[in-house]
């Protein structure tokens, strides 16, 4: 089952776009897909990526091959990621002073103790949507729903 996030709206039926929940597991497997590769891949593929689990090393490296090869029938190839990116995929156990930075400016506290409250999927999608060099428009939805709802 995928992690659904209210924030990510229909994404994860529509698949449309990449779910939170498999950008955790392209960066735990240290892949990109473009969003032009991932729009082409069909239905079935994306699905699979979806619902693949990623959690073993065996999964990971089973996962990976058929993400090179489902892009590969696409006309294209996903990119490595750097071992930095990579960590990404388990979040850190205090949160990073400019997301709590961040989550100040929209009102939100982000302290150690909500912090560790929260899952590592919670953690990750706040990582991913406000800790790198520009915030998310969804970062406001997500502290809504991760940290208030928490």
């Amino acid at each position: 089952m995928i992690r659904r996030f209210k924030f990510e709206g229909d994404i994860a039926e529509s698949l449309d776009f990449v779910p939170m929940a498999v950008r955790r597991k392209l960066d735990r497997i240290g892949l990109w897909i473009e969003l032009t590769q991932w729009r082409a891949l069909p239905r079935s593929d994306r699905l699979a990526i979806c619902h693949l689990p990623s959690n073993l090393e065996e999964e990971r490296e089973a996962l990976a091959l058929f993400i090179h090869d489902a892009v590969a029938r696409v006309g294209g190839e996903p990119t490595e990621l750097s071992p930095e990116v990579q960590e990404q995929a388990e979040p850190p156990s205090a949160p990073p002073e400019n997301l709590v930075a961040r989550a100040a400016e929209l009102g939100f506290s982000l302290t150690p103790a909500v912090w560790t409250r929260l899952d590592a999927d919670e953690r990750y999608a706040l990582l991913k949507l406000g800790s790198g060099q520009d915030a998310s428009p969804e970062l406001a939805a997500a502290l809504k729903e991760i940290v208030v709802l928490s």
